[in-house]
């Protein structure tokens, strides 16, 4: 069941989604708090699991990564057994940033990062081909991200 959030929580999650760096302080003075319970609230959103984490968001083009490829891939099989040990193996692999089970044709949809077309056909061939029970591949591929930053909608 989700949290119930106040209008200073939502503030607070806000601030956090556009700059996670902020100090405690200048979180309290856009919240219109004193530190120790702008400091309260943040520890019980964290506690809660609405605060799941902290991260550096990273620029694919500045470390070399010219292709972002949507993978839809297409299981020949469907137990429990070989869906855990595709999704354990995916989990191994650094050039898939972003990986979801979905409904429809397709069982996995991936985001993929390569450093060129070339890069991509051969991390396609020699990784995803190879995955124990792969059927089919789909690739698409990103000309640009028009919303680049994942930023979650708080509820009304």
């Amino acid at each position: 069941m989700p949290i119930k959030l106040d209008r200073t929580d939502k503030a607070l999650l806000n601030a956090l989604q556009g700059n996670a760096r902020l100090t405690v302080a200048e979180l309290a003075e856009r919240v219109a708090l004193t530190t120790s319970p702008c400091w309260r609230r943040i520890r019980t959103l964290e506690e809660s699991g609405v605060i799941s984490g902290y991260q550096a968001i990273l620029s694919p083009k500045a470390l070399g990564y010219g292709v972002t490829a949507f993978v839809s891939i297409m299981m020949e099989s469907h137990t429990q057994e070989i869906a855990r040990a595709f999704e354990q193996r995916l989990l191994e692999i650094p050039e898939i940033v972003a990986c979801h089970n979905v409904s429809g044709r397709y069982d996995f949809l991936l985001e993929v990062v390569a450093k060129d077309l070339e890069s991509f056909g051969e991390f396609a061939r020699e990784v995803l081909q190879t995955l124990p029970c792969v059927k089919e591949i789909y690739s698409s591929f990103s000309y640009k991200s028009v919303r680049p930053l994942r930023v979650i909608p708080l509820p009304g």
